[in-house]
């Protein structure tokens, strides 16, 4: 993420970060200094955002795209924890801690991605009673989350997986951002899945049939939403 000419401009910065609830609870003083010291960076599809084992120098948030948070070993296998759809901010808790980044950031599609400094976010924590609570709710939700995925993973079939994979992109304090019409690839959703994109394709075609979703080039629609969350949790 190093090539300035991807770098909006100031005027451009202030409104994407305007449509960010969190910062419209700042105060004038706070608000200006997130404009102050943050950037944001248009980056392409496959663009390292963050590596795993670096410091953790910024918290992360998607204007628009989506991003993958995985491992990758030597041998080039990954572990996929979690996709950042539009909206979503993430790695608060490394910047909490100071810690280095305990996962690779990938884009899987052309982002828009906005990075505010540990240091800015540390002021603001330590200053200003709502992003403090932001920050709670954020971790508590994010926890709840990650223990959603490793259940799904273990416990659910394929069909179910990709369901409850697309149904996390939904979660409205996370991602509050999202569409019910999501760009996104049948290769990309099994990046999030960790299946191959012939199964997720299987996957998807029985969540049309039963008329969860409805498909159309690198398009998924969401039709009914409240079954898209509940389908296959009776396995569980």
């Amino acid at each position: 993420m190093s090539d300035v000419s991807n770098i909006v401009s100031p005027e451009e910065l202030a409104r994407l970060f305007g449509n960010c609830a969190w910062f419209g609870a700042l105060d004038p003083a706070h608000q200006q200094l997130v404009l102050a010291t943050s950037r944001a960076e248009h980056v392409p599809n496959g663009a390292w955002i963050a590596r795993r084992n670096a410091p953790s120098d910024h918290w992360l948030g998607v204007h628009s795209g989506l991003l993958k948070l995985a491992i990758y070993n030597e041998s080039g296998r990954s572990c996929t924890f979690s996709g950042v759809p539009r909206g979503g901010w993430f790695g608060e808790g490394s910047v909490i801690k100071r810690e280095l980044r305990k996962y690779d950031v990938v884009a899987i599609q052309p982002s828009l991605v906005m990075l505010v400094p540990t240091a800015t976010f540390h002021a603001l924590l330590a200053a200003s009673l709502p992003f403090s609570h932001f920050v709670i709710s954020q971790l508590n939700d994010r926890m709840g989350e990650f223990i959603a995925s490793i259940q799904n993973h273990r416990l659910l079939d394929a069909d179910a997986r990709v369901a409850q994979s697309l149904a996390q992109l939904f979660n409205p304090q996370l991602y509050p951002s999202t569409d019910l019409t999501l760009a996104i690839s049948q290769e990309e959703l099994g990046y999030l899945t960790g299946l191959s994109r012939q199964r997720v394709n299987q996957a998807l075609q029985a969540l049309t049939d039963q008329g969860v979703l409805a498909l159309a080039y690198n398009q998924i629609k969401v039709l009914d939403l409240d079954r898209l969350r509940r389908y296959g949790l009776d396995q569980l």
